[in-house]
C-alpha cells in the first residue's frame, strides 16, 4: 500500500512537472545585433567619430609642437648656455607631460561620452525586449550575444523581429 501511494505520488509529480515544462515559452535574441541596428546607435557612432577626430586633431597639433621644439633644441643645443639649455629641456619635458596628460584625459572623456551615449540605447533595447516578452507570454528570453548560450532549441523563438517592430524599425 505504501509503495502504491509513493508510486502514485511520483507519477503525479512527473505529470505536474511535464505540464509545467510544457508551459515554458523560450525566446532568444542577439542584443548586440539589435543595438547595432538601432538608429540611435548609428547616430552615437557618428558622434563618437567626431569626438575622436577632434581629439586626434589636438593630439597631432601637440605632437607637432613637441617635434618642432625638439628639432629647434637639437639644432641649437650646442649654442645654448647651461641656463638656456636647462630651460629648453624643462620646456620639452613639460610639453611631453602635457601631451601624455591630454591623452589620458581625452581617453577617459571619450569612454565617459560613449557610456553616456550608449546607456539610453541599452535601456531602450532592454525595455523593448521586456515588453515583447510580456506581450507574447515568454517565460525566458536568452541573450545569444552574451556568449553563454551555445544552443537554442527549435522551440526557442528569435524575438529580434518582434523587438524591432516594437521599436518601429524594419
Amino acid at each position: 500500500m505504501k509503495n502504491t501511494i509513493k508510486l502514485i505520488a511520483v507519477i503525479a509529480f512527473a505529470f505536474m512537472t511535464m505540464s509545467a515544462a510544457a508551459q515554458v515559452k523560450l525566446g532568444h535574441i542577439e542584443t548586440q545585433k539589435l543595438i547595432q541596428s538601432m538608429p540611435e546607435f548609428i547616430a552615437s557612432q557618428k558622434t563618437m567619430e567626431a569626438e575622436q577626430a577632434s581629439v586626434e586633431k589636438e593630439l597631432t597639433s601637440l605632437g607637432e609642437q613637441f617635434q618642432l621644439k625638439m628639432g629647434e633644441y637639437t639644432k641649437n643645443m650646442k649654442t645654448y648656455s647651461d641656463i638656456v639649455r636647462a630651460s629648453k629641456e624643462q620646456e620639452l619635458q613639460d610639453l611631453q607631460k602635457r601631451v601624455q596628460s591630454f591623452q589620458e584625459i581625452a581617453q577617459n572623456n571619450l569612454e565617459k561620452k560613449n557610456q553616456e551615449l550608449m546607456q539610453p540605447i541599452i535601456t531602450k533595447a532592454t525595455e523593448a525586449i521586456k515588453a515583447v516578452g510580456k506581450e507574447n507570454g515568454f517565460t525566458y528570453i536568452l541573450d545569444m550575444s552574451a556568449g553563454g548560450i551555445l544552443y537554442a532549441a527549435e522551440g526557442s523563438q528569435d524575438i529580434l523581429p518582434l523587438v524591432k517592430k516594437k521599436l518601429g524599425m524594419q
